[in-house]
């Protein structure tokens, strides 16, 4: 008896890649507003506005996949377990932290996935992400005991 591949039948199809995904991904970062940059041949720099300080994010192309990262906030800002907690929620992107707890996220997308539409869902995604982290940070050398230990 034929087995599904032999008969055709795939468990998953990817789509294949129709453009230059480097073109598709230069057309669109040039086509944002703000602050954009190409750093190097298929990496990109993007800065945009997140809880109101900016978020610099660096995209690029390696090893097969799009690559997207930033840093978030720095170290004691967030409870680490939080971070646990987002990444089982998020799609495609995870949150890091660095020894010394800096708190960056990061992502990657399939070439194959590679599109204008794709690309701002993904982008739109990691940038919301990263807005809600800070936003959700406790502020800098502000008390955060509740009232009642305050002396």
């Amino acid at each position: 008896m034929p087995t599904r591949l032999q008969r055709g039948a795939v468990a998953y199809r990817v789509l294949a890649v129709t453009a230059d995904p480097r073109a598709v991904v230069d057309a669109y970062i040039a086509g944002l507003e703000g602050e954009t940059r190409q750093v190097a041949y298929a990496e990109w720099g993007i800065t945009v506005d997140a809880a109101g300080w900016p978020l610099h994010v660096g995209v690029a192309i390696r090893d097969g996949v799009l690559r997207a990262q930033a840093h978030v906030i720095e170290p004691a800002r967030i409870d680490p377990h939080d971070l646990l907690r987002w990444n089982r929620q998020i799609p495609f992107l995870r949150f890091a932290h660095t020894r010394d707890g800096e708190v960056w996220i990061q992502g990657d997308l399939p070439l194959s996935a590679v599109s204008p539409a794709e690309l701002d869902r993904f982008l739109g995604l990691l940038v919301l992400s990263a807005t809600q982290a800070r936003q959700a940070a406790p502020v800098a050398g502000a008390d955060t005991a509740p009232a009642s230990d305050r002396v």
